[in-house]
């Protein structure tokens, strides 16, 4: 787990753990992932078993940071920035290993990120897996409670809409998998529905995992951890041939 990094705009260092398959194997896909922690805390360290599992399967993995709020990022646009830079850097390092069809993805607020970067930039495709994503439909939520996830998120007063990605479905935007729990208390499952449907509708594959009764955070559990890292495996593989 050689460590490497990138720069964010502000010239801020910035962490990637990178896991390459066993040696001797040629990745056949790629993935860059980026942890939760509602973009307050968390660390790259907190995907690394996830990367790790992945890379067994032949997928060039990494996890990467990003400048939080109140350590570096002024409020979420600062921390889609870092997204986009990170996938920049990391789509050289696959590149290198020979993989044409890197994905990006993560866990919660990082899965959030990366989904409004992938589907805000060129209409090329690409992919996302999704760990329990936040933000899908924030304009579902009661006004008070979308102005708290504003604070929270460090998004403008009123600007809920720009961040729900829900609304940022388009032709032409990523493949994606999500994994999600029905028992979820951040976003409700009949959130990501609303959303895979809108996804499917523009034309865009996109593939729901539901899980009975998971919370939030789910796939770190030794009850499913295997079961969504492997299922991600496949995705990715998949992708890399078709």
């Amino acid at each position: 787990m050689p460590p490497m990094g990138y720069t964010a705009a502000d010239g801020t260092g910035l962490p990637m753990l990178v896991f390459d398959p066993p040696a001797g194997v040629r990745p056949a896909a790629g993935v860059v992932l980026f942890h939760g922690g509602a973009l307050r805390k968390g660390s790259p360290d907190d995907l690394a078993g996830h990367c790790r599992r992945l890379a067994s399967h032949g997928v060039f993995a990494v996890s990467a940071g990003y400048r939080l709020l109140g350590r570096g990022a002024a409020g979420i646009d600062d921390c889609v920035d870092d997204v986009r830079r990170a996938v920049e850097r990391f789509r050289a390092l696959a590149a290198s290993r020979g993989v044409t069809r890197p994905a990006s993805g993560g866990s919660s607020a990082g899965a959030h990120l990366a989904l409004v970067a992938a589907m805000t930039g060129p209409t090329d495709g690409g992919a996302v897996v999704a760990f329990n994503p936040a933000g899908l439909d924030l304009l579902a939520f009661p006004a008070d409670v979308r102005r708290g996830i504003e604070r929270n998120a460090g998004i403008g007063a009123g600007r809920a809409s720009e961040y729900s990605v829900v609304e940022l479905v388009r032709p032409g935007g990523p493949s994606t998998l999500i994994h999600h729990g029905t028992a979820d208390e951040v976003e409700p499952i009949d959130h990501v529905r609303r959303f895979r449907d809108a996804m499917t509708r523009a034309g865009n594959p996109c593939t729901l995992i539901e899980y009975g009764n998971a919370r939030h955070a789910f796939h770190y559990g030794d009850e499913h951890l295997a079961d969504v890292v492997d299922a991600t495996a496949r995705f990715l593989l998949d992708l890399a041939v078709r």
